[in-house]
């Protein structure tokens, strides 16, 4: 009991940072598996897409939270004392300086694109969805400083876990930028043929 009661007390913040920032990966991942899920639109049943849309929303403010937990946890912790410079400059805490940078510059992007999400109406649809895209960043850099940075990127069973969504991620993700330049081609072709429409519309009108 006295050397649980010890561990805790002197390793028992880096614990609740280290378990919070594996969390925050896991909740991130699945949170970037489904909007690039939902982006190709291969759900045609309303309500689950409508469903689907609630997890993604929740996942990414319950990434949200541990990431806040994560950064606390190490603010707290007696033995790497960070300082706030630490946890909110980036490439300034050591050791493993370049990927804990990495990871703060993704803590700062999740918040972002994060609580853009509320504030949608007053950005626009169109110019949201375009800076909503930008969460495969997040996603690419929280790997990255899992990788570089974390205890526990060693075991078999993140290593499989990183491996097992990455694949499916990078599909996905290739998936829509096909889908949107597709999309993007359409729309050219409309506009270029109700304008030869038009012409065609004038010219028999003369």
């Amino acid at each position: 009991m006295t050397s649980i009661s010890h561990t805790l007390s002197t390793h028992g913040w880096w614990i609740v940072s280290r378990s919070s920032g594996i969390v925050a990966f896991v909740l991130i991942t699945v949170s970037v598996m489904l909007g690039l899920t939902m982006a190709g639109k291969p759900v045609r049943d309303p309500q689950f897409a409508k469903n689907l849309r609630a997890v993604h929303e929740q996942t990414a403010i319950a990434g949200l939270v541990a990431i806040g937990i994560h950064g606390l946890g190490l603010l707290l912790d007696p033995w790497l004392k960070p300082g706030v410079s630490g946890i909110a400059i980036p490439f300034t805490l050591g050791p493993h300086t370049f990927w804990t940078g990495l990871g703060v510059i993704a803590g700062y992007l999740a918040m972002l694109l994060g609580l853009s999400f509320y504030l949608r109406r007053q950005i626009g649809a169109r110019l949201w969805r375009k800076a909503h895209r930008a969460t495969i960043v997040v996603y690419v850099l929280g790997l990255f400083h899992a990788l570089g940075a974390g205890s526990d990127t060693g075991s078999m069973i993140f290593l499989g876990f990183a491996v097992a969504t990455a694949v499916p991620i990078a599909i996905l993700f290739v998936y829509r930028l096909g889908a949107t330049r597709r999309n993007s081609e359409r729309r050219r072709a409309g506009v270029r043929e109700r304008a030869r429409a038009t012409s065609r519309a004038l010219y028999d009108t003369v």
